[in-house]
């Protein structure tokens, strides 16, 4: 007897997929769409090893399959997995394999079971490589690097047995008292979308399969959750169409054009629906007009939150379903999807093509072929040099003196500050407990980088959070017999033991109570500067007169207030990994130059937000007692070195909508003595004839340029209508005539321009 045509590795996987939900019961259908278990409860660890739990095997018995289990290598204080009881690199295919066994083995069908696990910045396992967050990503302006980071952590994902990311890429940092601002790209729509093409490429390779060494990717979070009121987590969002397409739907476009396997409904609403029961969003754009064919994953526990809406789990489920979410998460409204077909709530054509959805996907993975991964390899340590290099490239060196740094050979240096020896403090929210001797402080990296025969020397200061002044008295002896005091300041992600988790594992912070935490899901601030006690400690040292380094290591752009002012120099190191001690140490003491451009605009005062540099310009001139713009704008970051550009040179500087074809060209020196490397950024702004707000500027392109010192040469950025376009009056993608301004320069408020004239035709 021939094995049935799902089986069949080489026929067509829209056949295998007709073929096997042919077969398929309602219960087993209702199954396929179900990831409501958590991983770590699946196994349970004895002195014999991993075995997997009565809940784990009831859950597959009861729809005979199971669609995804998420987390099951997930480690955390939320979870509570340690190195006690969790899954190791060594433990990781073994237990993954017997997952997929017991699957495969105990059900009518064998369909293998999505094993979906966090990849915010690397994989949140224990023994997984960290990355930098996201915004230390941005801060890079370099997605080819980042292309390469996805693909060591797919590589390893796959290797421990996983197969599905879950990662951060399509949220903006439209207002940094957002707790999740260190998830986001950055504010700029363009530079989101690059990074997400590169994500996606790196990650899933090229190609309808995916590679033994590739996963599949769910971008977070479809859509606008950025946009939050408030800057609140989980909080409503006030959107309309324009602002939706222009700002927030520019990555996730770029995502589905690069071939991303799913995307996640966010939490937050969009036109009074929340994301994840709103049809129009997830049918009529994602899928209709985008052409969009893979998985629409819920967030935790969201679809629990519509029974508000709907009235009962029943029809909460079959309102998801009905909108376009195929796949639950944690819920206990898509286990009971059955029952809504029979009520007669949603159809099961409905539920078929959202089952189809996810078979397909299991297909594309090769997990009816190769279903088993075998032993775990060792650690990639190519990875770990990738988190490195990515932690070195994304220091922004934000102001300074031109003679503090580099630093020299000073004798002393005093190194202070609640985040220069906590490698918690440097890694950011979604992080697995680190094995001890993973990592380096700065403190770690400064002594391991200094001159033979500098003396070093450490305080603590103060806390991260709260006044007590306790430890700066001791932090002014050593800062007044330094030649140099570097002070480590900023905030942390970083979650305890003791911390306290909502359903979905958000850090529930009730307002006015001390928390160690500063940043994170569900962390949001109303005030942007540095805690009291740092600013107090700050203020005491620079009072020595001995010269102060900043180095901010931080989830957000903090506003700076004016004591900083009176450092000889600014960086800001965002969460740059475990690895970032020593990428800091190499920035200071000028063995790496500083590379790292703003990706977000730095506020004075959390008053004057928003403070996006792509804000529409309505006139207005600002406020009476400071001013509208940034402290830092948007594309900023210095160098150790003096950098001048020319002129922009269009090669035409009148074109036709329907041919806007052109180079943009610009003359770009190093005036200084040490080598750079450059990003040269070019902007789009609408002066007129457009049925957008004119006056906008727009990130439309970069360059990194590497000079030698006195090197002169010439970028020329490829303007075409992908450049030129911005949603029209139908919110269709179109190239408008009018005028426009082609900018280019090293940040957003340093620009020349050039005029282009865009006709309706080509006469």
């Amino acid at each position: 007897m021939s094995a049935p045509l799902y089986r069949e590795a080489g026929a067509p996987v829209a056949d295998r997929v007709r073929d096997l939900l042919a077969r398929m019961t309602l219960t087993e259908k209702v199954g396929q769409v179900n990831q409501r278990m958590y991983g770590w409860d699946a196994y349970e660890r004895t002195p014999e090893g991993h075995r997997l739990t009565d809940a784990f095997r009831a859950e597959v018995a009861a729809f005979d399959g199971m669609g995804a289990l998420y987390g099951l290598q997930r480690a955390d204080p939320w979870s509570g997995v340690t190195f006690t009881d969790g899954i190791t690199a060594a433990d990781a295919a073994r237990v993954a394999d017997s997952v997929q066994r017991h699957v495969m083995s105990s059900t009518r069908l064998g369909i293998p079971v999505l094993l979906v696990e966090e990849v915010p910045h690397g994989h949140q396992a224990l023994d997984g490589t960290v990355l930098p967050v996201n915004l230390a990503v941005g801060a890079t302006w370099d997605p080819e690097l980042y292309e390469a980071a996805a693909a060591g952590a797919a590589a390893q994902l796959r290797a421990r047995g996983g197969h599905v990311a879950l990662v951060s890429a399509l949220d903006l940092v439209r207002d940094p008292r957002w707790g999740r601002a260190e998830e986001c790209f950055g504010e700029d729509p363009y530079l989101a979308a690059r990074f997400t093409q590169a994500l996606v490429r790196g990650m899933q390779g090229g190609g309808a399969a995916f590679a033994p060494d590739r996963a599949a990717v769910v971008l977070k979070h479809f859509a606008g959750q950025g946009a939050t009121v408030g800057g609140r987590n989980s909080a409503a969002t006030e959107l309309g169409p324009r602002e939706l397409h222009e700002i927030h739907l520019v990555a996730a476009r770029a995502g589905v054009r690069a071939g991303a396997a799913g995307v996640m409904a966010a939490y937050n609403e969009y036109d009074g629906l929340p994301c994840a029961a709103n049809r129009e969003l997830l049918t009529g754009l994602l899928r209709e007009r985008w052409g969009f064919t893979g998985l629409v994953m819920a967030d935790g526990c969201a679809l629990d939150r519509l029974v508000r809406l709907a009235g009962d789990p029943v029809a909460a489920g079959a309102l998801a379903l009905g909108a376009g979410t195929d796949l639950s998460l944690w819920d206990g409204c898509f286990p009971r999807l059955a029952e809504a077909v029979e009520r007669g709530l949603v159809s099961e054509d409905a539920l078929d093509a959202a089952v189809a959805r996810v078979l397909a996907l299991k297909f594309r993975l090769g997990l009816f072929e190769r279903p088993f991964v075998g032993e775990s390899p060792e650690r990639d340590r190519a990875l770990d040099e990738l988190s490195e290099r990515l932690a070195r490239e994304s220091i922004v060196l934000l102001s300074h003196d031109g003679q503090t740094l580099p630093l020299a050979t000073p004798a002393r240096i005093a190194v202070i500050g609640p985040n220069a020896d906590a490698l918690p403090q440097q890694l950011g929210d979604y992080t697995a407990p680190q094995r001890p001797g993973t990592g380096l402080t700065v403190l770690d990296g400064i002594r391991a980088v200094a001159p033979p025969h500098t003396e070093v020397t450490y305080a603590r200061g103060c806390d991260l959070v709260g006044d007590d002044h306790a430890g700066i008295a001791d932090a002014v002896a050593l800062a007044a017999g330094a030649d140099t005091a570097v002070l480590v300041l900023g905030g942390s992600s970083a979650r305890e033991a003791d911390t306290r988790f909502d359903s979905n594992g958000a850090a529930l912070v009730a307002s006015g109570t001390p928390v160690g935490m500063t940043c994170g899901e569900g962390v949001d601030l109303a005030e942007l500067s540095l805690q009291y006690g740092q600013l107090t400690l700050l203020d005491a040292v620079a009072a020595t007169g001995t010269p102060v380094v900043v180095v901010l290591v931080q989830g957000r752009p903090h506003a700076l207030p004016e004591q900083v002012g009176r450092a000889r120099a600014v960086l800001s190191a965002w969460y740059p990994g475990p690895w970032g001690g020593r990428a800091i140490a190499d920035v200071l003491f000028g063995r790496a130059e500083p590379e790292g451009r703003l990706p977000v605009s730095v506020p004075r005062s959390a008053a004057q937000l928003p403070v996006f540099y792509n804000a529409k310009d309505h006139g207005y001139r600002g406020y009476v007692d400071q001013p509208a713009t940034a402290l830092h704008a948007f594309g900023h970051g210095l160098s150790y070195t003096t950098v001048e550009y020319g002129e922009p040179r269009l090669s035409r500087s009148q074109v036709p909508v329907t041919d806007p074809a052109l180079t943009c060209t610009v003359a770009v020196t190093n005036t200084g003595a040490r080598a750079v490397r450059e990003t040269v950024q070019l902007y789009v702004r609408r002066v007129s004839g457009s049925s957008s707000w004119p006056r906008v500027r727009e990130l439309r392109g970069f360059a990194r340029l590497d000079l030698a010192p006195g090197e002169h040469a010439e970028v020329a950025f490829v303007v075409d209508a992908d450049t030129l376009a911005s949603p029209d009056r139908t919110l269709e993608y179109a190239v408008e005539p009018g005028e426009l301004l082609l900018e280019t320069g090293p940040a957003s408020d340093r620009t020349r321009g050039a005029l282009l004239t865009l006709t309706s035709s080509c006469s």
